[in-house]
């Protein structure tokens, strides 16, 4: 640097030049307050320094040197007292093609002296000024003063903070022309100085870079010489004073890295929706802060989007939230001492604890991350406590090639700075991530070109990217742990409007009216799952999650800066407080040997691997296109009915009179079944359960009277069903097939549906057991919709499953094989294995693995449950499960209690060959499910069957579905005692009727058979079965036939040899002739078939707690199939009771516990269910259903005393001298 002294003459120099400048420059530690808005609004910022321009254009460059010379001089022959600027007013310049808008000092007689000071250095120059000289500094540019953008930004800098020193050198700057990539650059830098009090010249030779020039060190300033990109500078927070005032908080510095050992803690994210419209509405902020201060929302960290410089000092006035949040990443904008934020929409953290930040520049205006580090959370490791870190996110909006490709580039910068940065620290990422989920969205917007096919693979990418990393999603992780409590608030409707992707939304145009007006009509308006809390699964371990925003509230405007005097229009209107949902979880530091993954949990649980589809299987539409062909998707005509139907019903049951209990106790009415998950065909019948204070007789007999009363309405009443789950109505309403349960709950009735969300080890669960029963199809069904990661994915598979089990002859409950429920409890659990793991699971994937894990699996061995529930499953099979599925809630946690041997074979080697199937090359889907009819295949693969014929000419339907049912639901025992006779043999029935090809479906003569196909004719060397052997096989077959034909016709109950027949016999294929299925009802509905029973209404009273529940199949034994005799005159007459029959179970509590009885001396006679009756003594009778000898109770048949061989107790008879209940024991023997 050379120092130069002034000439001593003067002449006119020309100033004409745009290459130089002479200004006044601020110091440096000013500089941060004025770039923060600078950056991101004037496009001359990385070409200027913050400045005051005195003279521009300036002289030539070649003319520097004496020009500056004669300024020096001339100033020199001035008295100059100290020159002071304060920048404290905002205002604009309007241009024809734009704005600029800039900060100036307002005091008139600094300005004039700063007017003096540059008259001075144009009469140096030989020039005097014409035009109106304003002082001031840039901020940035605007292109239309009317512009909400214009007046926000001329706010901001109307909020900057006064920044006011002493002026003491006038600096002189220099274009520099560059050539960047073929591009033309020009950038200032610093030529040299004019030092005010020495009035000498100060060159820098060659000039220097602003940011660099040692020409800008001014010993007056504290700050060091830093780069304005404040990426690498540590910030603190802002915490409230004692004083009532907001200051930075940097006395917690020493303590970085101490740590106080946190273990547990909670992170919550809100978009709050920025206001755009000038002056901003603070309608919606009192509902906002409302929902961050619900007492469960409050968390440890607060990271708030969209946040605005208005919104921000509302908050920060709140008393709670300064309480609660001590420390804030940004003060209010609104203190004189603090500035703007830099951006409209920003975001904020707040926190319980201290923390200090960086910005993460994403080199995008607008676009960065703040990076916290706190001080007191974090893992420790002995003496080693290592910080949590937290990552804010707020990627680009949008859906198109642009966004995504920001999308993409934001995530990897960030995913890289914390991989370098801080490579064994806690991770937590939480924001709005603004990547679009829906699959209905992604779909519509590559059907119509709004994006392209490898933008699509960019969207998959982001997910794998976040998984790659080790990020879990938090929701994603409680939900298929603990459940969304959400779906409980859903209607049965719901399912069927959703898409894959959806599950979760956060932010919802279908609900929320606020993000409706933002994405307009098309294909954006789904719900997307914007927001998230992202946690380094080593870490942590989820322990619940919950969105909130999602109540109504009543708009009040408030005053806030620049709003509008008058009373805001939308004054008491109902709305949500954002656009989006907020979601909080909660978060446990997972500390060396605490990380347990749902596999490790239980010995017993199997785990699930990925099997990808092949990209001929990969496509989605083509297996949704194949099931909507063949009708398996409900029409629009079809979801409307059942939804008016099950109204119709609800509304004529649910009527207040129906209430006898005074204070008109409260009635639930559910949809259970297929109907209540939401994977219905329009041939499925609606399930309904309702739960109610009163009795099941009382119930019953009201509902009767309302049902008949509203035949007009479209409501038939079919018939009555008795089953061990107690009575059942079958109707028709509007042409829809329902049937309707009932449950006596008072609790559960006035706490619904508050009551699925509780535990279930709670209080108000304690029930009898067949109260239970009755919940069991609701609560499992809760639980399944409420921990599914992806419903609408999953009730896709579940169709395809459903509709493959069918085709394939494996989908019947009463005969031992799958049932909707196994389906359920076998599908859900892969698909939240394989959540739990990591990315999303496409639906074509989650099938091959499903197919392939179930293939592959033992199912002799093996128990198939979800980990998640039963997370310390104690549940032991018994020898007489061949098949483990379990459900969810109790009495009964095995729905495969039907299963045998045989059937479970079947079912392994379908599995197996469906797994090949999808092995093969060039596979896909249509072909996969229609690749042979299953009934037709069945009859031609085996040489010999066993034929049941059933034939039945009476008119009833009651009766006609009653046999059917009956003879379908013993099948299962013929199997298992053919299993037993012959093991070489392998039975398979097919779980249809067949009738000959020429009967109609209209003809009323019902009979028809049902087959079991006999394989493996061969000794077990493989050699040709002997003579002798094979005499002695049909000689067993035909004992076993002969013995289940005795066993059916033997059953009064059920067996009416007036009106029906049944035989089973050995056949050729050859001797089947020509067969079809049968689908009609044997019989038609007759006036009687809805009449009641009293004697099966009280019995069905009087069973109480004894009468075990379904086990979880589809439908409760006999529900289609068993029906009591439907006249009361066939029965003896009933004798007289003296009290309610008393239950097994309080006999067995009286034997055990009365001193004065000796339970040695007494057997429980009970019903095996394939062995008849068998007897066992009463210390030896276990009653913990995991026990492995448990038996349930409503098999118990009578007790009797060893020593005189009396029966005490008596179920048939109802017969008890134990209590001295039910039927009079007088002369009991």
């Amino acid at each position: 640097m050379a120092t130069e002294r002034a000439p001593s003459q003067s002449r006119p120099v020309p100033i004409d030049s745009h290459d130089t400048a002479l200004c006044i420059i601020p110091p440096k530690r000013l500089w941060p307050s004025f770039n923060r808005l600078r950056s991101l609004y004037d496009k001359a910022y990385e070409k200027w320094p913050p400045h005051v321009n005195l003279v521009y254009p300036y002289v030539r460059v070649e003319d520097l040197p004496s020009a500056c010379a004669l300024v020096a001089s001339q100033l020199s022959h001035r008295s100059l007292d100290a020159l002071n600027v304060r920048l404290d007013a905002a205002d604009v310049f309007p241009h024809r093609q734009g704005n600029t808008i800039f900060v100036h000092d307002s005091n008139k007689d600094r300005t004039s002296r700063l007017h003096d000071l540059r008259q001075t250095a144009l009469r140096a120059l030989a020039h005097t000024t014409t035009t109106n000289y304003h002082m001031h500094l840039t901020i940035g540019q605007s292109r239309d003063l009317n512009a909400s953008s214009h007046k926000y930004l001329l706010e901001k800098a109307s909020l900057l903070p006064a920044a006011e020193w002493t002026v003491g050198k006038l600096y002189i700057l220099v274009r520099e022309r560059l050539e960047i990539d073929g591009n033309a650059f020009s950038r200032m830098k610093i030529w040299g100085t004019i030092d005010l009090t020495t009035f000498s010249i100060c060159r820098a030779d060659p000039p220097e870079h602003f940011d660099e020039s040692g020409l800008l060190i001014d010993t007056g300033d504290k700050m060091s010489n830093t780069a304005a990109d404040n990426t690498s500078l540590v910030n603190y927070p802002y915490t409230f004073s004692n004083e009532e005032k907001w200051v930075l908080d940097k006395g917690f510095t020493a303590q970085l890295g101490g740590g106080s050992d946190l273990s547990y803690l909670t992170v919550a994210s809100y978009n709050v929706l920025a206001e755009f419209k000038y002056p901003p509405s603070g309608a919606r902020y009192p509902l906002i802060v409302q929902n961050i201060l619900q007492q469960a929302i409050l968390a440890d960290v607060l990271v708030l989007q969209e946040v605005t410089d208005n919104f921000l000092s509302f908050i920060c006035q709140n008393d709670d939230i300064r309480r609660h949040y001590r420390y804030v990443s940004h003060g209010p904008s609104d203190q004189d001492d603090i500035g703007p934020l830099p951006s409209h929409l920003n975001v904020v953290v707040f926190s319980r604890w201290p923390f200090s930040w960086s910005w993460l520049s994403f080199h995008r205006n607008h676009k960065g991350s703040i990076i916290v580090k706190f001080t007191d959370i974090g893992k420790r490791d002995g003496d080693i406590f290592t910080p949590t870190i937290l990552a804010t996110v707020h990627l680009t909006c949008g859906l198109t090639d642009g966004s995504l490709s920001s999308k993409r580039h934001e995530l990897k910068a960030l995913i890289a700075h914390l991989s370098e940065k801080y490579p064994h620290h806690p991770w937590v990422l939480a924001g709005d991530f603004n990547i679009t989920t829906s699959a209905y969205t992604i779909e519509a917007a590559l059907k119509k070109k709004a994006v392209s096919s490898q933008t699509v693979a960019y969207l998959k990418g982001l997910e794998d990217m976040l998984s790659k990393s080790g990020l879990v999603d938090t929701w994603t992780s409680a939900r298929v742990r603990y459940g969304d409590l959400v779906d409980v608030e859903k209607g049965p409707g719901h399912q069927t409007d959703v898409f894959e992707g959806e599950e979760g939304a956060t932010f919802d145009p279908t609900i929320n009216g606020l993000a409706a007006e933002i994405v307009g009509s098309g294909f954006n308006n789904r719900p997307q799952r914007y927001d998230r809390i992202l946690v380094r699964g080593e870490d942590f371990v989820v322990t619940g999650f919950t969105m909130f925003g999602r109540r109504l509230g009543h708009l009040h405007e408030t005053a806030i800066i620049g709003a509008n005097d008058f009373e805001d229009e939308s004054e008491n209107k109902l709305s949500y407080a954002s656009d989006h949902w907020g979601v909080r979880c909660s978060l446990k530091f997972n500390q060396p040997g605490d990380n347990i993954s749902p596999e490790d949990i239980s010995k017993l649980s199997v785990p699930v691997h990925l099997k990808s589809a092949s990209s001929s299987l990969n496509d989605s539409s083509e297996l949704k296109g194949y099931l909507d062909g063949i009708g398996i998707f409900p029409s629009e005509a079809d979801i409307t009915r059942r939804k008016e139907a099950f109204e119709l019903l609800k509304n004529v049951i649910l009527e207040s009179d129906i209430a006898t209990v005074p204070n008109k106790p409260s009635f639930a009415f559910v949809p259970v079944g297929s109907y209540g998950l939401g994977v219905w065909t329009a041939s499925s019948d609606i399930d309904c359960l309702c739960i109610g204070p009163i009795s099941a007789k009382t119930f019953f007999t009201l509902v009767t009277q309302r049902i008949r009363k509203a035949e007009d309405r479209g409501i038939i009443l079919r018939r009555r069903v008795n089953a061990h789950s107690g009575t059942m109505l079958e109707l028709e309403v509007l042409d829809v097939k329902m049937d309707l349960q009932y449950c006596p709950s008072t609790m559960i009735a006035a706490t619904w549906p508050h009551a699925m969300r509780l535990p279930a080890t709670d209080p108000v669960f304690a029930l009898p057991t067949q109260t239970l029963a009755k919940l069991k199809p609701a609560r499992d069904m809760y639980y399944i919709r409420q921990t599914i990661p992806d419903y609408a994915a999953f009730r896709t598979a579940y169709y395809l499953i459903r509709h493959w089990a069918k085709q394939r002859g494996i989908y019947s409950a009463k005969f031992g094989l799958l049932s909707g429920i196994q389906i359920s409890i076998l599908l859900s659990r892969v698909c939240k294995l394989l959540s739990h793991e990591g990315a999303p699971v496409s639906l074509p994937s989650m099938l091959t693995t499903f197919f392939h894990h179930y293939a592959n699996f033992d199912w002799t061995t093996q128990l198939v449950f979800d980990p998640f529930f039963h997370n310390r499953l104690r549940y032991v099979r018994t020898a007489r499960e061949p098949m483990a599925i379990l459900g969810f809630y109790p009495p009964s946690l095995n729905t495969a209690l039907n299963a045998s041997l045989p059937s479970v074979r079947v079912i392994s080697n379908e599995f197996k060959r469906a797994d090949m199937l999808l092995s093969q090359e060039g596979m896909n889907w249509t072909t996969f499910s229609s690749a042979a009819q299953g009934s037709v295949e069945f009859l031609a693969a085996f040489k010999t069957f066993i034929k049941i014929d059933a034939q039945f000419w009476g008119v009833s339907l009651a009766k006609g579905s009653g046999f059917v049912g009956w003879l379908e639901s013993r099948c299962v025992m013929l199997l298992v005692d053919l299993n037993r006779r012959l093991p070489d043999i392998y039975p398979r029935i097919w779980p249809a009727r067949f009738v000959n090809e020429d009967i109609s479906e209209d003809a009323t003569d019902y009979q028809g058979c049902y087959l079991i196909g006999l394989d493996k004719w061969e000794a077990s060397n493989g050699d040709p079965v002997s003579k002798d052997d094979m005499k002695a096989t049909l000689g067993s077959l035909r004992a076993a036939l002969q013995k289940f034909e005795g066993q059916i016709r033997g059953d009064e109950k059920y067996f009416d040899p007036n009106t029906s027949w049944m035989s089973a016999s050995l056949v050729n294929r050859s001797e089947l002739g020509a067969l079809r299925l049968d689908d009609r009802e044997w019989g038609e509905y007759t006036i009687g078939d809805d009449d009641f029973d009293e004697e099966e209404e009280e019995e069905d009273e009087l069973l109480g707690s004894d009468d075990e529940g379904p086990s979880g199949s589809e439908t409760p034994l006999g529900k289609s199939k068993s029906k009591k005799k439907a006249t009361i005159a066939s029965r003896p007459t009933r004798p007289a009771y003296s009290g309610k029959f008393r239950s097994s179970a309080d006999v067995i509590n009286r034997i055990r516990w009365d001193p004065n009885m000796d339970s040695g001396d007494y057997i429980v006679g009970y019903e095996d269910r394939f062995l008849g009756t068998k007897e066992r003594g009463l210390d030896a009778w276990k009653s913990e259903q995991t026990d492995e000898e448990f038996i349930p109770q409503h098999r118990i048949l009578y007790f009797k005393r060893k020593s005189d061989g009396v029966i005490v107790w008596d179920r048939k008879e109802r017969r008890d001298t134990i209590f001295g209940s039910g039927v009079s024991s007088i002369n009991a023997r």
